[in-house]
């Protein structure tokens, strides 16, 4: 069953899928190699522990292809998802459709565990997602979070 409120609707990737080379692995095992070695010469076993699971939960990560994910803005709110975020919920927003290779809404939320969206606008114009929102939310400027940008950076 549709809701017949839904105004905008797009589908988008997670996140953007890069192919790794073998170079990336190597690099990747060096660099996990040379501190867990010097993790255990410090005495610190823990941190060394912690880095061979942070390196095979990385390796894991890095193979699996992202997947595409539905999003809405309807007169109730906004749905990623299976998550729906109500208006109310909602403190702001930001179209950024400038710096970036592609338009993304930035969405701050009162919810503890997601507090900050970050939402590929893909197939729609971004004009109209600003457009739609500023009558029902407030815009203020916001920047990516310098933690998504490390992690796009790295290929995640």
């Amino acid at each position: 069953m549709t809701d017949t409120s839904v105004v905008l609707r797009w589908t988008a990737y997670e996140h953007e899928h890069i192919e790794r080379a073998a170079d990336w692995y190597w690099a990747l095992g060096i660099v996990t190699l040379s501190v867990v070695v010097i993790s255990v010469l410090l005495h610190n076993i823990l941190f060394a522990i912690i880095m061979i699971l942070a390196t095979l939960t990385t390796l894991l990560l890095s193979r699996i292809p992202p997947q595409s994910v539905s999003f809405e803005i309807s007169d109730r709110g906004i749905r990623t998802g299976h998550i729906f975020h109500r208006y109310n919920e909602i403190l702001s927003f930001w179209v950024e459709d400038e710096t970036s290779g592609r338009p993304i809404l930035l969405v701050d939320t009162t919810k503890w565990f997601a507090p900050n969206l970050i939402i590929p606008i893909e197939h729609i114009d971004p004009a109209l997602v600003r457009a739609y929102l500023q009558e029902r939310t407030t815009e203020k400027h916001m920047l990516e979070p310098w933690s998504h940008r490390i992690l796009e950076f790295i290929g995640f």
